[in-house]
Formats: C-alpha cells, structure tokens, sequence
C-alpha cells in the first residue's frame, strides 16, 4: 500500500518562490546537530540538503519507495505511513512534513503521532496544496476532476483540504499555526521547456504576489510552522 508519493514525481523544486524553497528556509540555516525528521522522504532530496545544513536527519519513506540514490548522509527507516509512525527512538527538533498529509487517510493519526515525537519547544513545518485556489475551483465549477501525475489534483490524493481545513487538521493533531507562507503556481513546471526564462521568472513573482495579497483563492501550496501545544 502506498504511503505516499513515489520519488519519480516529486524532485526538488528550485525556483526561489517554490514550495520546497520556502520550506527550506522556514529552518535554520544551521542545523548545529539538532534531529529532524522527515516524514514521506520519497527519495531524499529535502532530506539532503537538511543534512548538509548539519541536521541530523532522519528519512521516513514507504518500503521500496526511495530509488536507488538515496543520500548516505540521511538516515532511513522503511514504514507504512498508512500504519503510522513506526517505533522512534528520542524526540525531534523539527518534523518536516512535505508533501505528505494529503495523501495519507488518516492524516491527523500522524498529527498526533509526531506531537508525540516532538520536543517541547520543536516544531512541525508542512507543505500543504490549497484546494480553494482558483484553478482547482474553476475545474470544480466546470464539473471536472483532473487525475493528473502531479499538483492539485494528483491522482494519489486522497484529502483535499483548504486553508481552515488545514488550520482544523492541525489543531485535531494538538498542533498550533504559528506562521503561514503562501506559496505562487509553479508555472515553471507546468512549461518545462521554459522553465527558468525570464517570462516564467516574471509570472511565478507575480503568481506569488497574488498568493500574499489572498492566500486563500491564490496560493498553490501554503508552507505552515506549527507548534505543539496542549492535545485537545
């Protein structure tokens, strides 16, 4: 059973107003030792570059799951997310959870389950699609449902959540929002062939611009830091 994306679809996504940018750098630049868990890991390439911060990393990903690169910096530990967290020895600084919660049925079971692995003062940083953007309404409206390899309507989706479905998710798994970032449409990938051209720069800044004026119609994807706080 799949726990996850499967690391042919997802790489790293480089563009300064990505996704995986902005995760990136809603940690410390400097890991000094500190662990970090990365839940749904795919094939490391988060992973990674949190190791080479000085993060002492530690990778979840379905069994077969992580290719055949998997970085040796980086930890690992072969578990059906859909079963839950496995058994972890000690507690985190940081749970990255990227590109993960919307295709699991049980999300707020991991929630709770890495509430419990988090040190008091850690905190949980997610990558989350927003299903209230205006593509995703628009196909709704016109009666569509894509089943695309990849973005909102990526076939092994199984949750579909906007931003306060979102904010009550995190809140069932006894986590409080502490910041939200907006995340612009990846323009780049959707045209591959232009993909870092001064056109595609252009519109992803503006596609960006419109995410932070209102996040919830504009954003792709919203990049939340959460605290723990008393379970409800």
């Amino acid at each position: 059973m799949l726990s996850g994306p499967s690391e042919s679809h997802y790489a790293f996504k480089a563009s300064a107003f990505s996704s995986h940018s902005l995760l990136v750098n809603a940690l410390p630049a400097e890991g000094a030792g500190r662990r970090l868990l990365d839940v749904g890991c795919a094939g490391g390439y988060l992973s990674a570059i949190f190791a080479d911060r000085g993060y002492h990393v530690l990778g979840l990903e379905r069994p077969g799951g992580t290719g055949d690169n998997f970085p040796r910096q980086v930890d690992l530990v072969e578990a059906d997310l859909e079963h839950g967290l496995p058994r972890l020895e000690g507690a985190f600084h940081y749970v990255v959870c990227a590109d993960i919660l919307e295709h699991l049925r049980d999300p707020a079971r991991i929630l709770r389950q890495t509430w419990a692995v988090l040190e008091p003062d850690g905190c949980l940083v997610a990558s989350l699609p927003n299903s209230g953007h205006l593509y995703f309404r628009l196909n709704v409206l016109l009666g569509r449902f894509p089943q695309d390899d990849k973005g909102l309507f990526d076939r092994t989706h199984v949750r579909f959540y906007m931003w306060r479905g979102w904010v009550d998710l995190l809140q069932s798994g006894g986590f409080r929002v502490e910041s939200v970032r907006p995340t612009g449409t990846p323009i780049g990938l959707a045209f591959p062939a232009l993909e870092g051209s001064w056109l595609v720069n252009f519109l992803e800044r503006v596609s960006y611009g419109m995410a932070r004026l209102w996040k919830t119609l504009f954003a792709y994807q919203f990049i939340v830091v959460a605290r723990p706080e008393a379970m409800p």
